[in-house]
């Protein structure tokens, strides 16, 4: 299945915007269209999904199970606090890539604890806007190399 979601947790949509020190200029817009047009060339099917809330993100990844032979996900804040996400990640069983525009490890110590890394497969962090590209990529190669 080569099939993949990308799913963005909140402020995301405010790339661009908001502390270009940390996330860069880039807007959300031109990071999704990147990321489309950089999956179309190297056949895989994306979907990219951006939310401000926990219960959609829950619902999007319980969902993905059934469509998507894996998920990128960048859960920005609720990286550090949601069990409800981390939960629904466990149940999914197919490749996860755990993503992060800034170096979570370099800031604040209240966001270098995440309650998802010790679920997923591999994490891509503090590469900016970068990051999604090389977790498209990774997937690629998880998916060929049937998920390991």
């Amino acid at each position: 299945m080569n099939n993949i979601i990308i799913i963005n947790g909140p402020n995301l949509n405010l790339l661009g915007e908001r502390e270009q020190s940390q996330y860069g200029k880039i807007t959300f817009n031109d990071l999704k269209n990147i990321c489309l047009e950089h999956s179309k060339k190297i056949g895989i099917k994306l979907d990219f999904f951006q939310s401000n809330l926990e219960g959609e993100i829950v619902t999007k990844i319980q969902n993905a199970r059934k469509e998507y032979g894996g998920i990128i996900i960048n859960a920005a804040g609720y990286t550090h606090t949601s069990v409800s996400i981390r939960d629904a990640l466990d149940i999914f069983k197919k490749p996860i890539i755990e993503l992060h525009i800034s170096n979570i490890y370099k800031r604040e110590e209240f966001r270098q604890k995440s309650l998802i890394s010790n679920i997923v497969t591999g994490i891509i962090c503090g590469l900016g806007s970068n990051g999604y590209i090389l977790a498209i990529n990774a997937m690629q190669e998880l998916l060929k190399n049937g998920n390991r």
